[in-house]
């Protein structure tokens, strides 16, 4: 199987690193970088492994990939994975899916009329502990959920301390950056655990001191079908960072601490308590490996993948109208003032 991978900083090596892992040996990467000198992922020559560089995407697709993995900037999305669909390529979208709506139905239509598999990039969906909560509370285990909070925050330029933090994707808004659509994790396994919802309002801007010119900061409130409610924090200025997920129900609560690895489920009525654990030697890469395995699964046995392009599509759908309302609001500027009482 010969797999075409555009775009090729941290997660499209990482990606390549996967595939390569899972015994995957040919491939068309395309990257503006130089590959000279390229060397495996293990640090060893690998039989039959074949990297080939790319530097134009109609030259790459004449080659006739049979996988796309679309690890591009946010805002070349919709024009790679056209580009993938015409060609008859099997795709994995990173998310977000794009950074507008512009194109997605197309992309859809063309996917369903050549029966080309897309699963979109919410790694999440494949964490230990997360599968475990979605269970629980599909067993009514701490009885009908009644809210939700997750909480993520990140500091940008400590992603990719070899880079320019204000030249990437995330920090600039032509690219379809922004702290809500970056970290959209949320937006995507609150839907997968809880249900359908809708956004109920947002709050946010660029409110650190950091240089960009989309959102750094974001609250966004939350209203499910089920009647639940919820929110998710994002924040691109958190010292250390933090990934918390809390979970109220009417018999019970779960906490989860992403960093720390950990979960807790307290259940009848709090009288009782569970813990989840990932595992001494947890990696985080181990969601990416699984997802793309299982990616690559759908393809070879013909089935439906874990994360769809309908639920790509809707994640964006919420992004953008939490986006949507912190624009509208940062059309207000509030000045706190001091007022002397006299009494």
């Amino acid at each position: 199987m010969k797999i075409l991978i555009v775009g090729f900083g941290s997660i499209g090596k990482r990606h390549f690193d996967n595939l390569v892992a899972l015994g995957y040996r040919h491939f068309q990467v395309l990257t503006s970088q130089n590959l000279t000198g390229f060397a495996c992922p293990f640090g060893k020559s690998l039989s039959g492994l074949r990297v080939c560089r790319e530097t134009d995407l109609a030259d790459a697709f004449a080659k006739r990939p049979d996988v796309v993995f679309i690890c591009n900037p946010t805002a070349l999305h919709l024009e790679t994975a056209l580009a993938a669909a015409g060609a008859g390529c099997h795709i994995f979208l990173e998310k977000p899916v794009s950074h507008n709506l512009d194109g997605l139905e197309k992309l859809a239509a063309l996917a369903e009329v050549k029966q080309l598999k897309i699963q979109v990039g919410f790694q999440w969906r494949y964490h230990g502990d997360l599968k475990e909560i979605r269970a629980a509370i599909a067993e009514g285990k701490i009885g009908r959920p009644t809210a939700a909070h997750a909480h993520w925050g990140e500091w940008l330029p400590g992603w990719h301390p070899w880079e320019d933090y204000r030249k990437g994707y995330s920090a600039r808004n032509d690219l379809g950056g922004g702290v809500v659509l970056t970290l959209c994790h949320p937006f995507d396994y609150l839907r997968w655990m809880l249900g359908e919802y809708e956004v109920v309002s947002a709050i946010g801007g660029r409110i650190s001191d950091l240089e960009l010119d989309t959102e750094d900061t974001a609250l966004t409130s939350l209203r499910f079908e089920s009647g639940a409610i919820g929110s998710v924090y994002l924040d691109y200025v958190s010292q250390p960072p933090m990934h918390t997920l809390q979970i109220i129900g009417t018999e019970g609560r779960i906490e989860w601490d992403a960093l720390c690895g950990s979960a807790k489920i307290y259940t009848q009525g709090g009288r009782a308590f569970e813990s989840l654990m990932p595992g001494r030697h947890f990696e985080r890469n181990e969601m990416f490996l699984d997802q793309t395995a299982d990616f690559m699964d759908c393809i070879l046995q013909d089935k439906t993948p874990a994360c769809t392009l309908h639920d790509g599509i809707r994640a964006l759908e919420l992004c953008l109208a939490a986006k949507a309302h912190i624009k509208n609001t940062e059309t207000f500027a509030w000045k706190a003032q001091r007022r002397s009482i006299t009494i």
